[in-house]
């Protein structure tokens, strides 16, 4: 009777009372070796030719260290300086360099050829922020909650209370033109240059060019003023879901950050006043934290059930790169078939709403989505071989009437393969998308 009552009792029961080995779940063995063997299924349903392009596609994806160091010595000069000479400027004589975007997120490919740099500056003491009602919680109105005599004082309105983003803006590329009028690249056959403002874009972009003529874009940079407030907007107040995958710790870390507001003009038609002077919030730095953080090994021991052993988690072996990229396009035709894309920090503003994805191009890229995954995704194929646009030797000569047939069938053969030319060519532009996508997934495994 004794020992049928011990056989009853719990693992646990059996761990604390008897101080023996805890007793392995069956019920959670079997399930996880079904998982392991649907993945494999699944993997070796993949047409080995696909599984080839989209790994060679990844292979490409990574920087070279040569490259990645000659970037980053150039970019750390700039940014050294620039920070020296905004000393002296009232608004950012405080201010501090926030490295964010892919580069920095470790998840940049091919070229290190794009940085980001949020300039940051402290806010009011008062500051207060007024959510805009077009906005699902992405977009503010800044005002403060009296008139002040501080330097962000030659930034407000006429109503000496909200914060003009267009002001900061316009500041901010002042005074890039103004440093690089001084500043000089360390190795002179380089330079910077500040391009033309865009609408809706929160930065200041400078490129930078060899001193020969017709140079090429080699480096590009996006130089942000954020402004930094400690407080969150009650719509992204408690932070992403992430307490399951990344844990409460991090979670928590996550809410004790500040929020950094950019001056991004909204999108969209007939909208008020409010919009013209609006800031976004920035999740660069957070996303910063989730990208370099993410992985099971995080919560291994946050769950008293799983407080003995952790398994490892076998949905993101680098093995099954090939499952987790279609898994990917996979659910981005699914969101864009139902028209609804949550932002992961604000779900309650829609990516793909009308309002900033119209209906005709949100259904050109389901047709394209379904297309590229019912014809094997021919994007991430290895370019065709194009054969050349002029013969290599010259032709015997020939009477007249036999000259003028060959030239006509020579015409139309050459039209063809200029045509074949300039489609390959677009075709390629178009596989960025889906080496995005690979590189995303390439890196999410290699980072697991």
């Amino acid at each position: 009777m004794e020992l049928k009552d011990k056989q009853q009792r719990s693992p646990r029961e059996a761990r604390v009372g008897d101080r023996v080995k805890p007793v392995a779940r069956p019920k959670e063995k079997i399930q996880q070796q079904q998982s392991e063997e649907g993945e494999v299924a699944e993997e070796s349903a993949i047409p080995t030719d696909l599984e080839t392009w989209i790994k060679n596609n990844a292979k490409d994806l990574k920087i070279q260290l040569k490259d990645r160091r000659w970037a980053a010595e150039v970019v750390n000069d700039f940014r050294e300086n620039l920070l020296k000479f905004l000393n002296n400027e009232p608004l950012f004589k405080s201010a501090e360099c926030l490295n964010a975007g892919s580069y920095f997120e470790k998840v940049k490919i091919h070229m290190p050829d794009e940085f980001d740099m949020m300039l940051t500056f402290p806010g009011s003491p008062n500051l207060r922020l007024n959510p805009m009602k077009l906005d699902g919680g992405l977009f503010y109105r800044l005002d403060l909650t009296r008139p002040t005599r501080q330097p962000i004082k030659a930034f407000l309105l006429e109503n000496s209370l909200t914060l003009s983003s267009s002001k900061v803006l316009n500041e901010m590329h002042r005074l890039v033109r103004k440093f690089l009028k001084t500043y000089k690249v360390p190795d002179e056959c380089y330079h910077w240059e500040v391009n033309r403002k865009r609408v809706h874009s929160p930065a200041v972009t400078l490129s930078l060019f060899k001193t020969d003529k017709n140079s090429e874009e080699l480096i590009s940079v996006d130089v942000v003023p954020a402004l930094k407030v400690q407080s969150w907007p009650a719509a992204v107040r408690n932070g992403p879901d992430v307490s399951n995958w990344l844990g409460k710790k991090a979670l928590q870390d996550i809410q004790r950050l500040p929020c950094y507001f950019v001056p991004k003009r909204q999108k969209g038609r007939n909208l008020g006043e409010d919009a013209k002077e609006s800031w976004r919030i920035s999740f660069s730095h957070i996303e910063k934290k989730i990208i370099t953080s993410h992985g099971n090994k995080k919560t291994c021991c946050e769950s008293r059930d799983t407080k003995c052993c952790r398994y490892d988690d076998a949905k993101w072996n680098p093995q099954h790169l090939s499952v987790c990229f279609l898994y990917l396009v996979r659910a981005l035709e699914d969101y864009a078939s139902r028209g609804n894309l949550p932002h992961f920090f604000a779900p309650e503003c829609n990516l793909f709403s009308s309002s900033s994805f119209s209906r005709k191009a949100l259904a050109f890229l389901v047709n394209a989505l379904k297309e590229q995954r019912r014809e094997g995704l021919p994007l991430l194929k290895p370019p065709a071989l194009v054969p050349p646009l002029m013969p290599p030797l010259m032709p015997p000569l020939m009477p007249r009437e036999d000259l003028d047939e060959t030239c006509n069938e020579t015409f139309e053969e050459r039209s063809f393969v200029l045509v074949h030319f300039v489609d390959a060519a677009l075709m390629n532009k178009l596989g960025v998308a889906f080496t995005v996508l690979v590189g995303y997934a390439f890196y999410i495994l290699l980072s697991c």
